[in-house]
């Protein structure tokens, strides 16, 4: 089963949303969110909500496949969020999300018997390629137990 699939499997709102998971690996995911009146604005774009969570689910794309590895020690949680709307996002969607930290060093204060925090970066784009949102998603790795 891959990211996607699990996240959609596991987590409703990716389901609601239709989000389709395009890439998720320990560098990077893309998900997009598919353009459906059902969510869209007063505008005719995609409901601020429906591109918060767009975002904070690429976000936590890639932390499962950065951290997959330590599911067993520790839940992954988003511990705050913040998100800036830049310009009018219309039709389809795309949130690509990166690692603020180096994974190795996110385990390793996990390793040293914290709880560490990292940011994951999301850019928002439209179809034509501009940036439409901005958003930083500050998980954490809560230990088990």
């Amino acid at each position: 089963m891959t990211i996607g699939e699990m996240l959609a499997a596991t987590v409703p709102m990716a389901r609601t949303l239709n989000l389709e998971f395009l890439e998720t690996t320990s560098e990077r995911a893309v998900v997009s969110l598919p353009d459906q009146g059902d969510y869209h604005n007063h505008v005719g774009g995609p409901h601020a909500g429906a591109m918060f969570t767009l975002g904070e689910s690429a976000s936590g794309a890639i932390v499962l496949a950065a951290f997959g590895d330590q599911l067993a020690r520790a839940v992954p949680l988003a511990v705050r969020a913040e998100i800036a709307y830049k310009k009018l996002a219309m039709g389809p969607v795309t949130a690509t999300a990166t690692l603020g930290r180096p994974a190795a060093e996110v385990v390793a204060e996990l390793d040293g018997g914290r709880r560490p925090e990292f940011p994951v970066t999301v850019a928002i784009r439209r179809e034509d390629g501009a940036v439409t949102g901005e958003m930083t998603v500050v998980w954490t790795l809560r230990p088990n137990g």
